[in-house]
């Protein structure tokens, strides 16, 4: 098939400019997604000249915090988890209402549509808000089965274990077992993606219910393999290219900060709280451009599903009444 990839990529960048209440809804499509989490662990290593299993030197203050999460541990786990649990779910409701108000709005835009309402967008959305949480938690199962199974078989090994040698040998046992576990995911979760993007505007641009939707969206995968695989890739690189640039200021401020901590010895956590105050002054930009970014690869998806189910002469010529 003769698919245009050029326009479509110029066309949802020229929808996305155009258009920019699209941001909002990419800004809450992207609640449901990683990429904007800046996950900054750091494990110590018995290097810290108190010898092994002595605790490092820490300041009162925060030997003081430290004392009070330990005296309150199980009941600081339960409302994390609580909390967790209602954050995953108000994220997935406004996830899926962004992907919808994406996909709704880069088709009546691409229909030449003059301005794009935002609470016109918004309540359009609802009715196929259940259908596309019915998806997302569909895609997520492959994923879960494996974490689920994982879990399982390290549990039963601790359980077993009764020893620090035994145990030792559960962790050890069960890192192939995990790496294998992770390698088989990328490509399932790949081609899982590209089906269920699919899915996605064909339950809303065609109205379909959820199983019709997933069937709908296999067909179309199958029967347009090139197309879609090479948009999942150039739109892959084009959402880490950018995503790196927007992590770079939160990954240059740790620098400063953990070299004006260890430069005091560990007395002073001021460098601490001014990383802290920088990092949310740059967290709502950060949304924002992630917000763009989203609406781009949305939109992007919902023209490749357009050109590709519709008939080839009516598929829309750039032109600079189309900018």
């Amino acid at each position: 098939m003769n698919f245009n990839f050029g326009e479509v990529l110029t066309r949802a960048w020229q929808i996305v400019w155009k258009y920019k209440v699209l941001w909002v809804f990419g800004i809450l499509a992207s609640c449901g997604q990683g990429g904007g989490n800046f996950n900054m662990n750091s494990s110590g290593g018995g290097g810290n000249g108190n010898g092994v299993g002595q605790p490092p030197n820490l300041p009162p203050q925060m030997m003081r915090w430290l004392q009070s999460i330990e005296q309150n541990l199980t009941t600081i786990l339960i409302v994390l988890v609580a909390l967790i649990c209602v954050i995953g779910i108000v994220a997935l409701l406004l996830s899926a209402i962004g992907k919808i108000g994406l996909i709704r709005g880069a088709a009546q835009a691409d229909g030449g549509a003059e301005a794009l309402v935002f609470g016109e967008l918004f309540s359009g959305s609802t009715p196929y808000l259940w259908r596309m949480v019915g998806l997302s938690l569909i895609v997520a199962i492959p994923a879960l089965i494996v974490v689920l199974g994982i879990f399982v078989v390290l549990i039963g090994g601790l359980l077993v274990g009764s020893n620090k040698e035994s145990m030792a040998l559960v962790f050890v046992g069960i890192f192939p077992i995990v790496m294998g576990a992770a390698c088989l995911m990328v490509p399932i979760n790949f081609v899982l993606g590209m089906i269920f993007r699919q899915a996605e505007n064909a339950v809303v641009l065609e109205d379909l219910p959820l199983l019709p939707g997933i069937v709908r969206g296999w067909e179309i995968f199958k029967g347009n393999l090139g197309p879609i695989i090479l948009m999942a890739i150039i739109l892959g690189v084009i959402g880490f290219a950018l995503g790196i640039v927007i992590a770079i200021p939160f990954f240059i401020l740790i620098f400063p900060a953990v070299m004006g901590v260890m430069l005091s010895g560990g007395q002073s956590l001021t460098p601490l709280y001014l990383m802290g105050i920088c990092f949310c002054l740059l967290i709502p930009i950060a949304w924002l451009l992630q917000g763009i970014i989203t609406s781009y690869t949305e939109s992007a998806w919902t023209l490749t599903y357009l050109r590709l189910t519709q008939k080839k002469d009516d598929a829309p010529v750039l032109t600079e009444a189309n900018a």
